[in-house]
Parts: structure tokens; C-alpha cells; sequence
């Protein structure tokens, strides 16, 4: 039961912060429209996950490959270009630390590719069952030399976090919960709140 709250919690924030970017604003034109609609790419594939991590719908293992391999194409290179150089018109909600930051940008936009990726292959391993604390535990979250660390006032992995092929071989909740908190760190540091 923890594991849903976790996981709905999560989702909520980041669905919430990508469609509010994306079709709050229809008045959006060039680069500016283009990555509001990868935002929405990402985030209706994110809250499909959802939508079979916590339940509400059955669990689907190869939809979930589909949608993970959805985010992955539109993560790393594919959404930092999106971002030239101080692209902030109206009604962008990005934020000028992004090209202050620009490494720290990329970093979270590679790493979300790569769990992603990992999302894709543990798609298939046996999830957990009711009251299991396997999400929260060997090395995913909170826990020593693979867990989440504060860094300019968000979540996101540190270079100990787990790797891909480490979290490619634990239950799709984890890898799961690692992509919605990279996505959520990105929102947290480099998105003007509302």
C-alpha cells in the first residue's frame, strides 16, 4: 500500500508539472511549442505507467516496454535540444538555470533516458507483492551507496546511484520510481514554479 501512495504521489507531481507546461499554454510556437509537446509525450506515457503500477489498471509488461522506450526516445539529446540557448518565450516555464547549469540539465536528461532504458528491460521481472518493501529496498531508494541525495534543492541520483543494468534486474516498480524522481528533480531545479 505504501509502495501505491509512493508511486501516485510521485506521478502526480511530475504529470502535474508537464501538463501544466504543455497544454496549459496552446498560444506556445517553434522550439518553445516543440518541447511543451515532448513534455506531453513524456508525461502521458508516465502516468500510463502509473496507471498499472498502482493498480488502476492491469499490469501490462509489454505496454510498459512501449511507454518506457516512448520516454527513453524523447529524454538525453532528443529534449536538451529543444533548449538553445536562453529559448525562454512566452509562455515558457523554463527557467535561465538551465543554461547556468547546462551540464547538471544534461546529466538529468541522459539519466532519464538511461532509466528509462532500464524500465524497458526489467518491464518483464516479477513485480511485488502487497505490503512488499522491495521497491524501497537493495539499493533503490533511501538506502546506502545507491540512494537519492539533495542537490540544488531536488531529488536526484548522485553518481553512486544505481546503475542501469542494476536496476534492469529488480522489480519494474523501482526502475519506475527512479525515472518519475529524475523527472521530478528536473521540474524541481530547472522549471519556474507556480
Amino acid at each position: 500500500m505504501a509502495r501505491k501512495v509512493l508511486i501516485a504521489a510521485t506521478v502526480a507531481a511530475v504529470v502535474g508539472f508537464i501538463h501544466a507546461e504543455a497544454s496549459g499554454h496552446p498560444e506556445a510556437t517553434g522550439v518553445v511549442k516543440e518541447r511543451m509537446e515532448l513534455m506531453t509525450s513524456i508525461g502521458d506515457a508516465t502516468k500510463a505507467i502509473a496507471e498499472m503500477m498502482k493498480g488502476a489498471v492491469s499490469y501490462d509488461a509489454a505496454k510498459v516496454e512501449d511507454l518506457a522506450m516512448t520516454i527513453e526516445r524523447h529524454a538525453g539529446e532528443a529534449m536538451t535540444v529543444k533548449f538553445p540557448k536562453d529559448s525562454l518565450d512566452h509562455p515558457s516555464e523554463a527557467l535561465p538555470a538551465i543554461w547556468t547549469d547546462w551540464d547538471r540539465f544534461t546529466e538529468i536528461s541522459d539519466q532519464l533516458a538511461t532509466y528509462a532504458g532500464a524500465l524497458q528491460k526489467a518491464a518483464d521481472n516479477p513485480r511485488p507483492t502487497a505490503g512488499s518493501t522491495s521497491t524501497m529496498q537493495g539499493g533503490t531508494m533511501m538506502s546506502q551507496g545507491g540512494g537519492m541525495m539533495a542537490q540544488g534543492g531536488g531529488m536526484m541520483m548522485g553518481s553512486n546511484g544505481p546503475s542501469a543494468e542494476h536496476l534492469a534486474t529488480m522489480p519494474p516498480d523501482a526502475a519506475f520510481m527512479h525515472v518519475t524522481q529524475t523527472c521530478s528533480a528536473c521540474h524541481q531545479d530547472f522549471r519556474a514554479k507556480k
